[in-house]
C-alpha cells in the first residue's frame, strides 16, 4: 500500500486456522487415489462421488481463483504483481479491486486484527521468526521484518532479503528461532501508532517497492506521500475513533456532500486532526 506493507504471517495461520504453528516440518508422502479420496471424506465432510470429482474444490471453496491464469507476461510486463492474479468467482475482477486498494488510507486499515482474539490464540513470539520455511521439498522465504506494523512495532529500512536457494540448516535455524527473532526485534521498538516508522523507512519503500497497484504514468516520478503520515491522528485513542468513524461512511457509501454525514464527516476531520 501507499503507507506500508502487509503480509500473511504465521500469526494469521494460527489465529484464523487455529493450527500449530510449532513442531518439525511435515513432509507429505506418495498416496493413492483411494487413500486421497477417503481422506477428503472425512476431512471435508463430502460425498465419495463428489471427492471423486475434479470440480468438488470450487464447488466447496469458491473464493478460490486460479493463479496465473490469463497471465501473459510479455502483455504484462513491468505491471505491479497484483496484475499476477485473475479473480473469477468474485464479483469484482483484479482490476476493479486495484484502484480500491490503493484509496486506502491510514485509518481504513487495521493492522493488528487480532487483539480481541487473544484470550483464544496468545500471541507466539515465533511469528517473528525469519528465515526459511519448507514443505517437503518446497522452500520458501518467510520475512515477518516487512510488515512489522502487523506486531506493534515501528517500521524500519529492511536488510537484504533471504536466498533460500542458498539455505541448508532449515530446520536447525528453525529450532534456534530465538536468534532470528532478536535479529528482528533488535532495530526496532514499539510503534505507539499504527503508522509509526523510522526516518527514511517511506523514501525507501517507495524506491523499491510497488506502493501503488495502479500504474502510474510513465512520465509522472513516484512521489512520496508525507500528506499522509502528517495527516493521522498522533492519539492512539483518536486514531481508533477516526478509524471507526471512517469504516461505517464507507460501509454505508456515504458521501461528504450528502447532508445526512455531514456530523460525521465533521467528527472525521477532527479526529484526524488531533
Amino acid at each position: 500500500m501507499s503507507f506500508g506493507e502487509m503480509s500473511i504471517t504465521l500469526d494469521d495461520v494460527s489465529c484464523l486456522l487455529h493450527l500449530p504453528i510449532r513442531g518439525v516440518f511435515w513432509s507429505p508422502r506418495d498416496v493413492t487415489e483411494e487413500v486421497t479420496v477417503e481422506l477428503v471424506v472425512d476431512y471435508l465432510e463430502v460425498s465419495q462421488g463428489e471427492a471423486q470429482s475434479h470440480c468438488w474444490i470450487h464447488e466447496y471453496f469458491p473464493t478460490v481463483g486460479k493463479r496465473w491464469e490469463n497471465w501473459k507476461p510479455a502483455d504484462n510486463y513491468g505491471l505491479p504483481r497484483a496484475m499476477r492474479w485473475s479473480y473469477r468467482q468474485g464479483v469484482l475482477k483484479v482490476d476493479d479491486l486495484r484502484p480500491i486498494l490503493d484509496e486506502l488510507t491510514l485509518a481504513d486499515v487495521i493492522w493488528r486484527p487480532f487483539e480481541d482474539h487473544r484470550a483464544w490464540r496468545q500471541f507466539d513470539e515465533l511469528c517473528l521468526y525469519r528465515r526459511c520455511l519448507k514443505w517437503g521439498d518446497t522452500v520458501v522465504s518467510y520475512l515477518p521484518d516487512i510488515c512489522l506494523h502487523q506486531f506493534g512495532y515501528k517500521q524500519y529500512v529492511l536488510s537484504l532479503p533471504l536466498d533460500c536457494m542458498m539455505a541448508t540448516d532449515i530446520d536447525v535455524d528453525w529450532i534456534g528461532y530465538h536468534q532470528s527473532i532478536i535479529v528482528v526485534i533488535r532495530p526496532t521498538t514499539l510503534a505507539t501508532t499504527p503508522s509509526d516508522v523510522e526516518d527514511g523507512y517511506l523514501e525507501w519503500y517507495y524506491c523499491v517497492s510497488h506502493p501503488r497497484l495502479v500504474p502510474p504514468h510513465r512520465d509522472n516520478p513516484r512521489e512520496v506521500p508525507v500528506l499522509v503520515y502528517d495527516a493521522r491522528p498522533s492519539d492512539p485513542n483518536w486514531a481508533r475513533v477516526s478509524t471507526l468513524i471512517h469504516r461505517y461512511l464507507r460501509q454505508v457509501n456515504a458521501e461528504e456532500e450528502d447532508p445526512q454525514f455531514a456530523d460525521l464527516f465533521e467528527a472525521l476531520h477532527i479526529s484526524r486532526s488531533h
